[in-house]
């Protein structure tokens, strides 16, 4: 074997090396599923060299790369798609071009990506929203806000909140023609959070009339307090959302000190005058049985007072909706829940499902045995189209 045989076999081993990775049998394409973690694994690995080189935060340079995926609001053969602003944030419109008679339903959708990244205009929110209102031959709202590093909680919920208000008032709803008792919400992954924040938070807001009729949450995240559930034991190097990447994310929703994410991984950052709010994210009680796997829960090892002083926002329900007592729960809208079974924030939906059961909420729990954190995004994967073909099917037999 001459040298440069050997060095093409050496550098196509190191490659192999860098892209292999173990997946369970069940995942469906598991060679284009490493291909996209690799994609995914050195933007992220670039990024956080640059933000040591201290050229740039991680999350700006990630949103740089994220910009690329980026359309423009265009209009199709079905759908017209136009940008406008609900209160003063970014949204985009959707409304099928086909006549009605009546008035149409309508979805209010909020994008994902760690309160840190990702915009309506993201390739793959574009689709769904223009398969979701030609499908459901409904009007979508697709709303931006906000983003972390540069603005923190409450930012986000606060721009949601004022542009689902907004959209929410009677004059708007006839601009779009849109039918007032047939209004929903939904959301992925950090929009799925924003999603049950603001849903709950619009039952103690007596200047809105008008009511969800439905809830639709993505594979949400629903809790800063325990980041060590099974899920996330199991799931702690899983692409394409590993534990402190989230960890990182919840972090900056609310700081760019990174003391809080240290904090946070080491389970030292909740304050024992907050131990009471532990009963609402205890998953030895709230996972089924099958979830928890011989796992022990442990208590936490409490904290100093100060970060909750300081970033009190993790312990606040609009930014942690697992926190709400059984009382708010009650009066929430019919809710269908996605979880996937190879996800850090699994344990987060399978909690929601059995507090909103068990305050007798109406729950379609829709849990993918071979699903993972993004299935909805990743439109080159299979399992993406089939997941949302059962998203629109419940949202057409429920909104």
């Amino acid at each position: 074997m001459g040298r440069k045989s050997l060095y093409l076999l050496i550098v196509g081993i190191f490659v192999a090396y860098y892209i292999y990775m173990p997946l369970p049998d069940n995942i469906e394409e598991p060679w284009r599923m490493m291909w996209l973690n690799t994609q995914l694994k050195t933007a992220e690995k670039l990024a956080a060299f640059v933000e040591l080189l201290g050229l740039h935060h991680i999350m700006d340079s990630l949103g740089f790369a994220w910009g690329f995926y980026e359309v423009p609001p265009t209009s199709d053969e079905n759908v017209t798609v136009t940008e406008t602003k609900f209160n003063n944030v970014l949204v985009r419109v959707y409304v099928p071009k086909r006549k009605s008679e009546a008035l149409r339903r309508a979805l209010f959708y909020i994008h994902g990506g760690g309160w840190c990244l990702g915009s309506a205009a993201s390739h793959s929110y574009d689709l769904l929203s223009r398969w979701t209102a030609d499908r459901l031959d409904a009007v979508v709202i697709s709303t931006n806000y906000r983003l972390a590093p540069k603005h923190h909680f409450p930012i986000q919920f606060e721009d949601v909140y004022n542009s689902l208000r907004w959209f929410l008032r009677k004059n708007v709803l006839a601009k779009y023609g849109v039918n007032p008792e047939r209004i929903g919400i939904s959301g992925d992954s950090a929009g799925g959070n924003l999603a049950a924040a603001v849903t709950q938070q619009l039952l103690d807001d007596p200047d809105v009339k008008i009511k969800l009729k439905i809830q639709a949450l993505i594979y949400p995240a629903l809790q800063p307090l325990d980041v060590d559930s099974p899920s996330y034991q199991e799931n702690a190097h899983f692409p394409f959302l590993h534990k402190s990447l989230m960890v990182r994310f919840w972090s900056e929703y609310f700081t760019t000190d990174r003391s809080l994410e240290k904090a946070m991984l080491s389970r030292q950052h909740v304050p024992v005058e907050s131990s009471h709010l532990f009963k609402f994210v205890n998953w030895s009680s709230l996972l089924p049985e099958r979830f928890i796997k011989g796992y022990v829960y442990s208590n936490p090892n409490y904290g100093s007072s100060e970060l909750a002083k300081k970033y009190p926002g993790f312990l606040d329900v609009r930014a942690a909706p697992l926190l709400a007592d059984d009382n708010k729960l009650h009066g929430l809208p019919l809710t269908y829940v996605v979880t996937c079974q190879y996800d850090v924030l699994r344990d987060d939906g399978l909690m929601y499902v059995t507090r909103l059961r068990n305050a007798g909420v109406q729950v379609t729990h829709n849990h993918v045995e071979d699903g993972f954190h993004g299935a909805f995004s990743f439109l080159e994967l299979k399992i993406s189209h089939r997941l949302i073909k059962q998203y629109i099917e419940w949202l057409k037999e429920n909104l």
